[in-house]
């Protein structure tokens, strides 16, 4: 078990690289602004569930194998893009509706849908196995324990941080979502972010990621 000075400490820093903008977020406040807020927190907990499974691969050494692996990582690493750019073209074929209704008024917004889809945008980014294969290590001191199990307490612990800072930013989208849903632009702006995080997905090499 971490110490409590270790886990303050990872705590701090966990809070300043989740806060940064990357693809998952962008991808969580995408969604809360397309689908409003309900959407919003479904994508947020499915991407944090790809969180525990990337933290459960760096516990179990899968993440070392993808890393090692130029075909292994390549190959995710494209599987993920694909995804991105099937999210991506599905926005913008998807024609707007007249008058959306407010969020609490579309009890067959598909948020289990989006819970999937944000589970796989995170599962399918070989980047974030690598993330966590050398960040978690950092914080692991081999005299306190099985390293598997100082690995699985901080991971937990980023996900609660990561979980909540993500719906704080839903709850920001969620406010703008009303506004902004109304444009007609709003499928083109949501699959152009789509199609960029595939370019950025696709991007980049093992020794970048």
């Amino acid at each position: 078990m971490p110490e409590p000075a270790t886990l303050a400490l990872f705590a701090l820093s966990a809070v300043v690289l989740v806060a940064i903008p990357g693809p998952n977020l962008i991808y969580i406040v995408t969604r809360s602004v397309d689908g409003g807020r309900r959407v919003g927190v479904a994508s947020a907990l499915g991407v944090e569930a790809g969180t525990l499974v990337h933290v459960a691969a760096a516990a179990a050494g899968l993440s070392a194998l993808i890393a090692s692996s130029a075909l292994a990582f390549d190959l995710v690493k494209l599987a993920g893009a694909a995804y991105l750019v099937y999210l991506g073209a599905r926005a913008l074929l998807t024609r707007e509706r007249a008058e959306p209704a407010p969020d609490e008024q579309q009890p067959d917004e598909p948020v289990g849908r989006a819970f999937v889809e944000g589970a796989l945008v995170n599962v399918l980014n070989p980047k974030v196995s690598i993330f966590f294969l050398a960040f978690l290590p950092q914080f692991v001191d081999p005299g306190l324990g099985p390293a598997t199990t100082q690995v699985l307490v901080l991971g937990a612990l980023f996900f609660l941080i990561a979980l909540v800072l993500d719906l704080l930013y839903v709850l920001v989208a969620g406010l703008l979502s009303g506004v902004l849903r109304r444009g007609r632009a709003r499928r083109y702006v949501t699959g152009g972010i789509y199609l960029a995080l595939a370019a950025f997905a696709a991007s980049g090499s093992r020794k970048s990621a």
